[in-house]
């Protein structure tokens, strides 16, 4: 019997709905986020007022809500030449995935994940991949996940659940979920204080929330609010 959990949760609309899925399932869940020295860093302030605001709108949730962990991982960003970590277009590479793709990322994360997971004593780790509505990104399939699930339980001696609530559902399911988990306050949270934005911007209001509304990440969004409104 599984009862607690570390959410991998940047505080963007993905993560906000595993961590409020999580909440509803473990009786003890944490949140760990990286900074690797991303163009939108501004998520690891947004990521802080959502629990905040996660800590005062839902009683129910709070006192299973746990500590908070941030991790430095400035070498990811020394090694990766992505659009994410450096100042350039979005555009889509030669091997046919968007130089957004950043190289080992969610690798990276969910070792560095379990391995605090191990010194804190929870049993799953939970992530918002998702290989329905998503850019192509490798590290953000089943198999990988699957795959990285054995090899941290083994590498480590412990047995490891991976749980990935959205790898099925495309971003319009997953705003109906976040409905379902919390209402229509948690859709409202989520519209408000998460970050999804590449850029990092938070100056333009949308109806689905704050961004350009032109990078990959604000566009893919959109379409979801749009097809889940409709």
């Amino acid at each position: 019997m599984h009862t607690t959990a570390l959410v991998l949760f940047s505080g963007g609309q993905d993560s906000t709905t595993c961590l409020a899925w999580a909440l509803e399932k473990y009786e003890r869940v944490e949140t760990i986020a990286f900074d690797y020295g991303q163009r939108h860093r501004i998520e690891l302030q947004a990521r802080l007022t959502v629990l905040e605001q996660l800590r005062q709108q839902f009683p129910q949730w709070a006192m299973r809500l746990g500590e908070d962990h941030l991790l430095d991982l400035a070498v990811l960003g020394q090694v990766s030449e992505t659009s994410l970590t450096r100042d350039m277009a979005f555009s889509m590479e030669q091997s046919g995935l968007p130089n957004t793709f950043v190289p080992g990322r969610n690798l990276m994360f969910l070792t560095l994940a379990a391995a605090l997971a191990y010194r804190r004593g929870l049993q799953v780790l939970v992530t918002g991949v998702c290989e329905t509505d998503f850019s192509g990104y490798p590290d953000c399939r089943d198999d990988t996940m699957k795959a990285m699930q054995l090899a941290l339980s083994l590498g480590m001696d412990r047995r490891f659940l991976i749980e990935t609530p959205l790898m099925w559902i495309d971003k319009a399911a997953t705003w109906e979920l976040a409905l379902k988990l919390g209402g229509d306050a948690l859709v409202g949270l989520i519209v408000e204080h998460t970050h999804t934005c590449y850029l990092g911007e938070r100056g333009q209001r949308h109806e689905w929330g704050y961004g350009c509304g032109t990078c990959p990440a604000c566009e893919l969004r959109q379409r979801g609010w749009e097809r889940w409104r409709a």
